[in-house]
């Protein structure tokens, strides 16, 4: 295997058009024609886990956080960022980063959150926008069954829990060909009046690719008559965080000691709370205070989240259980969230977990 057919692997199950504008995903380090001889997964790429990839004889490394994520202008091996670097070109290992893509992802970071939780009935927080496109096309309508089933199978009309979406609209079709044309109907310089079908399908917008193709082997039109563009429309299945519910109402202090064990820390921090029993949990892994209007705004009792600053927690106006659990401590299962997926699709590939921790937070 090669790095770009991991690199597929990735794109088939947390497309790179789940990624935020400000992030860095994908390939960081090395060349999607190279080898893979062994992939060892971790929440970041520190030197150790770099040395640890050496050892065990792996030279792909795939990591949740990226190595480099804002720009790196020089490679002196002042930075610790500058060394992996280094260390990585010069062992030829390449360094894969998925880290918004499993953010966004409908079965991702959150998800894995909300399900170690107990969360119910769970919905995104945040939906992503620019997610979402759509495919308006004129078919003949004796060959409108061919073509719609064609972009069905290209993953065209499946939103949620829901597939084969469509809405077709019959009609009349009229076009004349030139003396270079070579029409599927009629004559040369003849104008030609055809029942048409208007299939109208919804995709996700990193299907593009997949769709055209699919569009155009099954059409017999030797020039296509087709709309595709951008919907404004928020796609709920794709985006930041989660909002669900308890099976069971439970109190602050039982619920920040269920979370401390659950995320196995000695150290949780959360504000002032007066508030009734709690029901309806919102959660964001990571850096997630962005999100704390927007799940006070969607009626949650508690918002669980990490790297909150001292003002902030006073933005949960004793009404709202601000928890930080911690950056590590709320991603540290994305790991194997990774290793589950690849294990599945590469059941006779070497894939490792990193066995080296890699929160840089300690507590005392």
């Amino acid at each position: 295997m090669i790095v770009q057919e991991l690199l597929d692997i990735f794109n088939e199950w947390a497309p790179l058009d789940y990624s935020e504008d400000f992030d860095n995903t994908g390939l960081i380090i090395g060349n999607p024609n190279d080898k893979c001889n062994g992939i060892l997964i971790s929440l970041d790429t520190t030197e150790k886990v770099l040395e640890e990839a050496i050892k065990k004889n792996y030279n792909v490394i795939v990591s949740f956080h990226p190595i480099i994520f804002s720009d790196l202008k020089k490679i002196t091996g002042e930075t610790y960022v500058e060394r992996v670097v280094s260390k990585a070109l010069r062992n030829n290992i390449s360094i894969i980063a998925l880290h918004t893509r499993l953010d966004n992802h409908p079965e991702g970071v959150n998800h894995e959150i909300c399900k170690r939780i107990g969360l119910v009935k769970t919905e995104t927080l945040i939906p992503k926008k620019g997610t979402l496109k759509k495919l308006v096309v004129y078919v003949p309508k004796n060959k409108s069954g061919k073509v719609l089933k064609a972009l069905h199978d290209a993953g065209a009309g499946n939103l949620e829990n829901y597939t084969d979406c469509s809405f077709l609209l019959e009609g009349k079709g009229q076009f004349t060909g030139n003396k270079k044309s070579d029409p599927h109907v009629g004559k040369k310089l003849e104008k030609v009046s055809i029942e048409e079908v208007q299939i109208n399908v919804v995709f996700e917008s990193y299907l593009k690719g997949k769709v055209q193709e699919a569009l155009f082997e099954a059409h017999p039109y030797e020039t296509v008559a087709y709309e595709m563009y951008s919907l404004l429309n928020s796609y709920t299945n794709v985006g930041m965080g989660k909002i669900g519910f308890l099976k069971n109402e439970i109190n602050s202090i039982d619920f920040l000691k269920k979370l401390k064990k659950i995320f196995n820390t000695g150290h949780i921090r959360y504000n002032n709370f007066e508030g009734k029993k709690l029901n309806k949990i919102a959660v964001l892994g990571g850096s997630g205070s962005f999100a704390i209007e927007k799940a006070k705004s969607r009626g949650a009792d508690a918002f669980i989240t990490a790297d909150l600053k001292y003002h902030q927690f006073f933005q949960g106006d004793r009404k709202m259980l601000l928890v930080d659990i911690g950056h590590y401590e709320s991603e540290q299962y994305t790991k194997n969230l990774i290793f589950d997926h690849l294990s599945k699709k590469l059941p006779n590939f070497a894939v490792a977990l990193a066995t080296t921790k890699t929160n840089p937070v300690n507590y005392i």
